[in-house]
Order: C-alpha cells, then sequence, then structure tokens
C-alpha cells in the first residue's frame, strides 16, 4: 500500500515531491490544512488517490529515518549526549545560559577535536531530523536539543517500532 502511494506521488510533478519533503516536520494539523491548500495545484487528486492516513504513515516513516541516520554516527550521538547536560560538558560561551540558549558550535568543535565543517555538517544533520535546534545571535550559532521533539520521537517508536 505505501508503495502504491509512493508511486502515485511519484508521477506527480517534482514540485510536488519536494512539497512532500517539506511538509517531514510539520505537525498533522498544519498537514491536514496544507494538503487542502495545495491539492488545487497537484496533478491528481490527492484525497480520492490516497488515504490521508497512509500519507502520515509515510511522512512519518521518512521521519524515522532522518532520525535513525541522524544517530547512525558515534559523534553525533555523543553531541547528543553532551547536549543533554550542557552545563556538565561545557563552559558557558560569553554569558550565554547555554540550558536556555544552546552551545556555541566552535565549543562542539573543539570537544570532538573535528573541523568545523564536519562539526557544522553533523549538527545539520541532527537539525534536519529535528533532534536539534539552532540559534544565531551575533556571529555565533548556539545548537540544543529539542527535548519536545525527542519525546515526540520516543512517542513514534514506541507506536511504530
Amino acid at each position: 500500500m505505501v508503495a502504491k502511494a509512493v508511486s502515485i506521488f511519484a508521477k506527480s510533478r517534482n514540485k510536488d515531491l519536494l512539497w512532500l519533503k517539506k511538509m517531514e516536520g510539520a505537525d498533522l494539523e498544519f498537514k491536514a490544512r496544507t494538503m487542502d491548500l495545495m491539492e488545487p495545484f497537484l496533478d491528481f487528486d490527492l484525497k480520492s488517490c490516497v488515504d490521508i492516513s497512509l500519507f502520515f504513515d509515510i511522512m512519518i516513516c521518512m521521519e524515522l529515518i532522518e532520525v535513525f541516520k541522524a544517530l547512525s554516527n558515534e559523534s553525533r550521538l555523543q553531541i547528543l549526549k553532551w547536549l543533554k547536560e550542557p552545563d556538565r560538558h561545557f563552559t558557558p560561551h560569553e554569558g550565554i545560559d547555554m540550558n536556555t540558549t544552546g552551545v556555541c558550535v566552535s565549543q562542539i568543535t573543539d570537544k570532538l577535536k573535528m573541523t568545523q565543517s564536519t562539526v557544522s555538517q553533523y549538527l545539520s544533520i541532527l537539525q534536519r531530523a529535528g533532534l536539534i535546534t539552532a540559534e544565531r545571535i551575533g556571529k555565533y550559532t548556539y545548537y540544543k536539543r529539542d527535548e519536545e521533539a525527542i519525546k515526540k520521537i520516543a512517542t513514534l517508536f514506541e507506536k511504530n517500532i
């Protein structure tokens, strides 16, 4: 059934597939509203071709795949562990409260003993998976865990795996 839905989506224009990818991190109410708005622009009648619950199943699977990819690297997993208790693993950067704002990317780079570009790539993967958030303050970017998203992902694991 999932394969059929994916093939239906694949027959649509590329921009429709891009739209589905952008919907990954959205909550269910937003997805439902957006689907209603986007339907006139699709090459097919979405509601008559695909069961809406199946659409959400596909989105949940895609979200879980991104999480598994992010967690499949030891360094990315270590970053998540450090960000759980930033006061224990890092010193405050320029008076920033690490529990509310996050940890500066340079501190994570120093702790991992890796290049800044590699650490930035790791952080980007964690962010795409919805595990961390970023906040830019001046010339610095601070990262922290998205605890609410992590709880939702744990619920997805519980329900789907």
